[in-house]
C-alpha cells in the first residue's frame, strides 16, 4: 500500500503523524524517535471528518486510525504501567470509506479488483453469447487475456462480479467509476503495465494488493455475506471472478481490522447484458459529466437534465440504469410499462413522490447496521422508513385493485408490489417505537449542542492564538458564533439525566429505574432533613465535577446559620453568599446513584445491541424494499421527466434499425430554452436501407448536435425513459461509439491526430452490427489529401466489415462522390439560409442532398476574428478557386467548392 499516515484519536484530539503533515500545514512540531523524525500535527476531534476528507478523498492518500484502549491490570504490568494500550483499527482509503460525513450520497463510493489471467478460451465467457459479439474484430493479444471484475460500495453492501477482457477493460472502468482500483503485486510485469496505464489514464487511484489470497474459493465469502449464494450460482462465476472477489474481500478485511461486514449476495454481470458506451463516449456525450466541468451529474450532462429522482439511493441507481443502460427487452419494457403508468395515473405518481421524500437513505442506514455502527437516531430513521414503505405499499395495493388503474396480472407495478417484505419490519419497527423514547432523544441532542460550547469555545481561543488565517477561515459560521459559557456557580445545578430508551424497554431497565427513583426519593427526604437541622431553606444535594457529591447553600443569611450548625464538618469552596460543604450520607446516597446510572447505561447499551441484531435479521427484507422503492424513484421520475419535456415512450425490438421522428437532443433543447431560443427537431431514419448516413454542411449547422442526440436517445430508451422524440422505434445497441471534438494529451507524447486516430481504431476494432456509430469530422488534424483518404477509408471500413448503424459527419464532401457505389449509405446536409442584405441564418433541419460549403468564414466573423483577417481569407479562396484531388483518378472534381448543389 506504499506509505500510509498514522492517524491517532485522543480524548477531544486527533493527532495526525508522517509526512502528509505538508499538505494540511498546521504548525508542526518535531518529535525525534531512535529510528526516524517524526512530524505531528494536532486538531480538534471534531474536524476530523474535515482531515480525513482532505487527505483520503481530495489527496487519494491512505490513514491508519489508531485509537486508545485501557489495559487490564494484567496488561498493565506487562507494559510498564501504561494505562492505555494504542491500536490500529482502521485504514481508511478513498475506497473503503463507509459512512463519513464528506461522502456524496448521491453517487456510490466503489472499491474495484481487477484481475486478469491469460487464456487463449474461456467457454465460460462464451456461454449464452450473442452470435453478433462473437464477429468483433479485436486484437488477438488483448482478446486472449480474460479479466475478471469484482467491485463493492462499503456504504451500502451492494456486491458485483463481471468477467470481461482487457479490450473492453477501459469502458468497464468508465462505466463503474471506483474511487480505488486494486491489482495483484504478483502479476507478470506487462499485464500489470498495462492495468496501470489504463488505470492512471481514468485518474483513479490504483494500489497494488498482496496476491497469495487471490485464489479463495467462492465459500470462503460466506462470513461477509448477507446470505450465501446458491451452489447453482457459484458454479456460474469464472475464475478470474473469484479471484478478484477473493482479492477484493481480503483487502477490506485487512484495512476494516475485523469490523463486522455483510454485504449483499454478489450480482454477476456481463458484457452483452448492458449496452456498452465507451469512455470516449461517456466524455464526449457528456453522458455523466460536462466535458469542461468534468463534475459527475454537472449541469450540461445527461444525468443532470434527466435527473428528476426525489431520494439519494435512487439517484445512485439512476446514474447506473445511464452508464448500463440494458440490453434485455423485458427489462426495458417492463421499466417502459412502469413509466407509462405512472404518466397515466398523476395522482396515484404524486402520492408515492410525496411520500419517498420522507424516506431515509435505506440502503447505507441499514449497512450501519450489518457493521455494527447504527445508533439511536438510525433507529428511529429506520422506523420511518419502515412506515413510510407501509404506506406507499397500500397505495400500490389500492392502485392494483383498483378497476380504473387498468393494471395486469403482469404489470410492474404489481410486480414490485408483490417484491416487498414487510411482515418482519413491521415487528422491528413495533420493537424500534416501544423501545426508544424520542423526546428524550431530542433532549440528548439539545444537551449535547449544549456541552460542546466548551470545545468550541477552546477551539476557537487555539485558532486565534496558533492557527493560519486559512485555519480561522475554514470554521463554520456555527463554530464562529461567540459562545457564552455559564458561570460556574450556575454549572453546579442538578442536571437530571436523559435516557434515550423507554422505562420499559426491558425488565431489567424497568427495574434499574425503579430502585433509580427510590434513591431519588431518599435524597429528597436528605435534603429536607438538612434544612430543617441547618435553617438553611436554599440548601441543595448536588454532583459537581471534580469536587463530587456536595451540599450547597446559597445567600448570606443561609451562609451564617450554616457556618454555626456545621461547625466542624468538611467544607469546601465559600464566598461570602454560597458554601459548599460535604455530608457523608449524601456521599454514601450519591456513590449508589452512580451506580445504577452505569448499570442503566449499561443495560441501553445491551438494548441497543439487540436492536442491531434485529435489524441484521431483517437485512435481506430491509434491502429488498430499499430496492423497489428505489425503482419506484425512477420510475416517477422519468414519468415526471416525460411530462415536463414532451418525451414519447419508445419502441423496443431486436431489429437494426433506429427510426427518430422529431428528434431532439435532451441537454441542447434546455440550453437554448433558458435563452428563449427554440430547438428544431429532426427525423433519423439509418437502419437496414441506409445504414450509413453521410452528413455534410456548414460550421455551426447543427451536424454534431444531430449525432449525439440520436446516441442519447438510443441510451435513455434502453435505459427504461421516455425519449426527446415525436415518435421512436428502435433497435437494440450493444455498444455505442462516438469520435468527437479534438484533444491532444501531450503528457503521454500524443498529439490531437494521434488521439484521434487512437479512439477511431477503438470503434473500427471493436463495432459489431449491432453498434451504434457517430463519427464527426474525422481527418480534420492532418493535410486535406491524407484527411480524405482516412476519412473515406474509416467510412468504407464501418460500411463492408463492422456494417453497423453509422451516422459520419464531414467538411470532406468529395466523400458522397467516394462512396456513390455504397447502396446502403444516403446523404443528408444542412444549410444557410442567405439574404440579399447580407445577413444569414442556420437551418438546422436535415435534408437528403450534399452541401458543398462551409461557410467558415461567417463563423470567424461571429466569433470576433478581425475583419482585415476575414478579407485576406477571402481573397485567398477567390485565388485558390477549385483544387484538385490529387492522385484519386478524379481531378475533374474539385476538392474545395463555395456553391450550392
Amino acid at each position: 500500500m506504499g506509505r500510509c499516515s498514522i492517524l491517532k484519536l485522543r480524548r477531544g484530539r486527533a493527532k495526525l503523524e508522517f509526512h502528509l503533515c505538508q499538505w494540511l500545514d498546521p504548525s508542526r512540531v518535531q518529535r525525534f524517535c531512535p529510528a526516524l523524525t517524526v512530524q505531528q500535527a494536532g486538531f480538534p476531534f471534531f474536524q476530523l471528518d474535515r482531515f480525513l476528507k482532505v487527505l483520503v478523498q481530495d489527496l487519494n492518500k491512505y490513514v491508519a486510525i489508531s485509537e486508545e484502549f485501557a489495559n487490564d491490570p494484567a496488561s498493565k504490568v506487562k507494559s510498564g504501567g501504561l494505562m492505555f494500550d494504542r491500536r490500529v483499527t482502521r485504514v481508511v482509503t478513498p475506497g473503503t470509506l463507509i459512512d463519513e460525513q464528506f461522502m456524496n450520497p448521491y453517487e456510490n463510493n466503489f472499491l474495484l479488483a481487477v484481475h486478469p489471467v491469460a487464456l487463449s478460451t474461456n467457454p465460460c465467457m462464451t456461454e449464452n453469447r450473442p452470435a453478433e459479439l462473437e464477429s468483433n474484430i479485436v486484437d488477438p493479444g488483448l482478446s486472449a487475456i480474460r479479466v475478471g471484475l469484482a467491485w463493492l460500495d462499503l456504504s451500502t453492501g451492494e456486491f458485483f462480479s463481471q468477467p470481461t477482457n482487457m479490450v473492453n477493460l477501459p469502458s468497464a472502468l468508465a462505466r463503474i467509476g471506483a474511487k480505488e482500483i486494486i491489482v495483484s503485486d504478483i502479476l507478470e510485469r506487462s499485464i500489470s503495465q498495462s492495468i496501470a496505464s489504463i488505470v492512471e489514464n481514468d485518474r483513479r487511484l490504483l494500489t497494488y494488493h498482496a496476491g497469495k489470497n487471490a485464489e479463495l474459493p467462492i465459500t470462503s465469502w460466506a462470513s461477509m455475506l448477507e446470505t450465501s449464494a446458491p451452489t447453482s450460482e457459484e458454479s456460474a462465476f469464472t475464475q478470474e471472478e473469484t479471484s478478484a472477489g477473493s482479492m477484493l474481500l481480503t483487502y477490506v478485511a485487512d484495512n476494516l481490522h475485523g469490523l463486522n461486514l455483510k454485504l449483499q449476495r454478489p450480482q454477476r454481470r456481463r458484457d452483452f447484458d448492458t449496452m456498452s458506451i465507451d469512455k470516449n463516449s461517456l466524455r464526449g456525450l457528456e453522458v455523466l459529466a460536462t466535458c469542461k466541468e468534468g463534475v459527475g451529474g454537472g449541469k450540461g450532462s445527461l444525468l443532470h437534465s434527466v435527473r428528476r429522482t426525489v431520494t439519494r439511493s435512487g439517484s445512485r441507481l439512476l446514474k447506473d440504469w445511464i452508464a448500463s443502460p440494458s440490453t434485455s427487452l423485458p427489462v426495458i419494457n417492463a421499466r417502459l410499462v412502469l413509466v407509462s403508468t405512472f404518466v397515466r395515473d398523476v395522482r396515484l405518481r404524486e402520492e408515492i413522490v410525496r411520500e419517498l421524500r420522507r424516506t431515509s437513505d435505506c440502503q447505507r442506514l441499514v449497512q450501519r447496521f450489518s457493521m455494527g455502527r447504527g445508533d439511536a437516531d438510525d433507529l428511529v430513521s429506520l422506523l420511518r422508513t419502515i412506515e413510510i414503505t407501509e404506506s406507499i405499499a397500500r397505495i400500490m395495493e389500492n392502485a392494483a385493485l383498483s378497476e380504473s388503474s387498468g393494471l395486469g396480472i403482469d404489470n410492474p407495478l404489481r410486480l414490485l408490489y408483490q417484491r416487498f417484505s414487510l411482515e418482519g419490519p413491521r415487528a422491528l419497527a413495533d420493537r424500534i417505537s416501544n423501545t426508544i423514547d424520542e423526546d428524550a432523544l431530542l433532549q440528548s441532542h439539545q444537551r449535547d449542542e449544549s456541552e460542546s460550547a466548551g470545545y468550541i469555545t477552546a477551539a476557537q481561543a487555539i485558532l486565534q492564538s496558533e492557527g493560519s488565517i486559512a485555519d480561522q477561515a475554514a470554521m463554520s459560521q456555527v463554530l464562529r458564533v461567540k459562545v457564552v459559557q455559564p458561570d460556574a456557580s450556575e454549572q453546579e445545578t442538578e442536571v437530571e439525566d436523559t435516557w434515550i430508551m423507554r422505562k420499559t424497554a426491558s425488565p431489567p431497565l424497568r427495574s434499574l429505574h425503579d430502585s433509580l427513583s427510590g434513591l431519588r426519593q431518599q435524597r429528597d427526604d436528605l435534603a429536607m432533613t438538612l434544612r430543617a437541622e441547618t435553617g438553611a431553606q436554599s440548601l441543595s444535594l448536588r454532583y459537581v465535577a471534580g469536587s463530587g457529591h456536595v451540599c450547597h447553600v446559597k445567600g448570606a443569611k443561609d451562609v451564617r446559620h450554616t457556618a454555626k450548625a456545621l461547625l466542624g464538618s468538611r467544607t469546601g469552596r465559600a464566598t461570602k453568599s454560597t458554601r459548599v460543604f460535604y455530608n457523608s450520607e449524601w456521599t454514601n446516597l450519591g456513590a449508589k446513584m452512580d451506580q445504577l446510572k452505569f448499570q442503566i447505561r449499561a443495560e441501553e447499551q445491551r438494548v441497543l445491541n439487540q436492536l442491531r441484531e434485529r435489524v441484521v435479521v431483517n437485512l435481506v427484507k430491509l434491502r429488498r424494499n430499499a430496492a423497489v422503492l428505489d425503482a419506484l424513484d425512477i420510475g416517477c421520475a422519468f414519468a415526471t421527466l416525460a411530462e415536463e419535456q414532451g418525451f414519447t415512450r419508445p419502441i423496443l425490438n431486436n431489429s437494426r434499425n433506429h427510426k427518430i421522428v422529431g428528434g431532439r437532443h435532451p441537454t441542447v433543447k434546455l440550453g437554448l430554452e433558458e435563452e428563449g431560443r427554440a430547438f428544431v427537431g429532426n427525423d433519423c431514419f439509418v437502419g437496414e436501407e441506409e445504414r450509413v448516413w453521410l452528413i455534410t454542411g456548414p460550421n455551426m449547422g447543427g451536424k454534431s448536435t444531430f449525432l449525439r442526440q440520436n446516441a442519447l436517445i438510443s441510451i435513455l430508451a434502453q435505459a427504461g425513459s421516455f425519449v426527446p422524440a415525436e415518435h421512436a422505434e428502435l433497435g437494440i445497441v450493444d455498444q455505442i461509439f462516438t469520435r468527437v471534438g479534438s484533444a491532444d494529451d501531450l503528457f503521454r507524447d500524443q498529439s490531437t491526430f494521434m488521439v484521434e486516430m487512437a479512439e477511431t481504431a477503438v470503434i473500427l476494432n471493436q463495432a459489431t452490427p449491432r453498434s451504434l456509430v457517430i463519427m464527426d469530422e474525422i481527418g480534420r488534424g492532418t493535410t486535406p489529401e491524407d484527411g480524405i483518404a482516412v476519412a473515406f477509408a474509416c467510412l468504407h471500413h464501418l460500411y463492408h466489415t463492422n456494417q453497423c448503424r453509422t451516422l459520419f459527419a464531414t467538411h470532406f464532401h468529395i466523400l458522397a462522390d467516394l462512396a456513390s457505389d455504397f447502396h446502403h449509405l444516403a446523404c443528408y446536409c444542412t444549410d444557410v439560409a442567405e439574404e440579399a442584405s447580407g445577413s444569414f441564418s442556420y437551418l438546422h433541419r436535415l435534408r437528403r442532398g450534399v452541401n458543398k460549403a462551409s461557410h467558415a468564414l461567417k463563423v470567424a466573423r461571429l466569433a470576433g476574428i478581425p475583419e482585415p483577417a476575414i478579407r485576406t481569407a477571402e481573397e485567398i479562396i477567390a485565388r485558390l478557386g477549385p483544387v484538385p484531388l490529387a492522385k484519386t483518378g478524379q481531378s475533374d472534381r474539385p476538392m474545395f467548392a463555395t456553391g450550392m448543389p
